[in-house]
C-alpha cells in the first residue's frame, strides 16, 4: 500500500499545477496497472522523485516528464494534460486519429463539422471567398479586382476589427493583448459570415493561427490561398511605404521565413493556392479570376 503524508506547510505551498500534474500521473499509473516501483524503473528515476511528481511537491524537469511519460506508454501532452485528455472518449478519438495522414484527417474534420452542424450552408459557402496569406501577398490589392470582376464587396477583415476596437490592429495588441485581438477577429469575422451572402474578403495573415477562427473561415468560405516568396513579400510590404521590416532586413527575413513556414502548412488547407510570385499582378489575377470562378461553378 502506498502511503503518503502531506506536511500542512508544504500542503499550502502546492502549485495547483503541480498537484493536478500529480494527478494525472497517478491515474495514468491505475489506469496501467503499474505500481510507482515499476513506473520509477522503467522511468530511470527514483521512487522518492516520482512520489513528489505525483503528490505535487517536486517541481521536475522536462526531460523526466519525458521519461516518465514513455514508462507509462503515453504522450507528453498526455501527462501534462490537454483538452485530449479531460475524458475517454477524448482519449478513444484521439487513439482512432492519431496515425492517420493530412487527407484522412482532413475528411474527417469536413464529415464531423457537417455532422455537428458546424459545416456552414454549401451554397453560401461558395459565394463568400475569403483570400488568407502572409502581409504583402496581395490580398487587398487581387481581392479587390476580384469583388469587383464577381460583382461582391469587398471588404479587409483588419479595418472591421479597428471599427470594432475604435484603435488601430497595433494598439489593440499593445493596450489589450493578444486574446482581445482574436476576440474581435472572431466577431468581426462573424459579422461578415452574417451579413454577406456574397464577398471577398481580405484576411489578416495572422487568422490561421487561431484554429477556432480559421476553423469558422473554413466552414462558411471558399479560401484562397495567396502565397508568395519571401522576398516578394518583404519588399510588396515596403513599397507600400511601410519600411519598418526593413531596418534590420536580415533579421526580419529570417523571422519572415519562419513565421511562413510555420503557417504554411494551415494556408495550405485553402480551397484554392495561388503563387503570386509567378507572374505580375494582372497576370495573378486572372489565374486568380479563372480558379474561383471555376470552384464557384463547380459546387453549383
Amino acid at each position: 500500500m502506498e502511503i503518503s503524508v502531506i506536511d500542512p506547510a508544504v500542503e499550502a505551498a502546492r502549485s495547483p499545477f503541480l498537484v493536478a500534474l500529480g494527478e494525472r500521473a497517478r491515474n495514468l499509473r491505475s489506469r496501467k496497472g503499474m505500481t510507482r516501483k515499476a513506473v520509477a524503473l522503467a522511468a530511470e528515476v527514483s521512487e522518492r522523485h516520482l512520489a513528489n511528481l505525483e503528490y505535487g511537491t517536486g517541481n521536475v524537469s522536462v526531460l523526466v516528464l519525458l521519461h516518465v511519460a514513455h514508462a507509462l506508454q503515453c504522450s507528453l501532452a498526455e501527462l501534462l494534460g490537454d483538452m485530449t485528455t479531460t475524458s475517454p472518449e477524448w482519449l478513444l478519438i484521439r487513439e482512432l486519429l492519431g496515425k492517420r495522414t493530412e487527407a484522412d484527417l482532413r475528411r474527417a474534420r469536413l464529415q464531423l463539422s457537417e455532422m455537428l452542424g458546424e459545416g456552414g450552408d454549401a451554397r453560401a459557402r461558395q459565394n463568400r471567398v475569403a483570400l488568407i496569406g502572409l502581409r504583402g501577398a496581395g490580398k487587398t490589392t487581387l481581392g479587390q479586382r476580384l469583388a469587383d470582376d464577381l460583382g461582391f464587396p469587398f471588404i479587409e477583415l483588419s479595418r472591421q476589427i479597428e471599427q470594432f476596437a475604435g484603435c488601430q490592429i497595433s494598439e489593440i495588441h499593445n493596450l489589450y493583448g493578444a486574446n482581445a485581438y482574436r476576440r474581435y477577429e472572431r466577431r468581426a469575422l462573424e459579422e461578415a459570415i452574417q451579413i454577406y451572402p456574397e464577398v471577398v474578403i481580405a484576411t489578416p495573415g495572422g487568422l490561421v493561427s487561431d484554429s477556432a477562427n480559421f476553423n469558422l473561415l473554413l466552414s462558411h468560405c471558399t479560401t484562397v490561398w495567396l502565397k508568395a516568396d519571401p522576398a516578394d513579400h518583404m519588399g510588396r510590404v515596403a513599397a507600400q511605404g511601410d519600411m519598418r521590416p526593413m531596418a534590420a532586413s536580415r533579421e526580419a527575413m529570417e523571422d519572415l521565413k519562419r513565421i511562413l513556414d510555420g503557417r504554411s502548412a494551415f494556408y495550405s488547407k485553402a480551397d484554392i493556392c495561388i503563387d503570386t510570385s509567378l507572374g505580375n499582378v494582372d497576370q495573378s489575377f486572372v489565374l486568380l479570376r479563372d480558379q474561383v470562378r471555376k470552384k464557384l461553378s463547380a459546387e453549383t
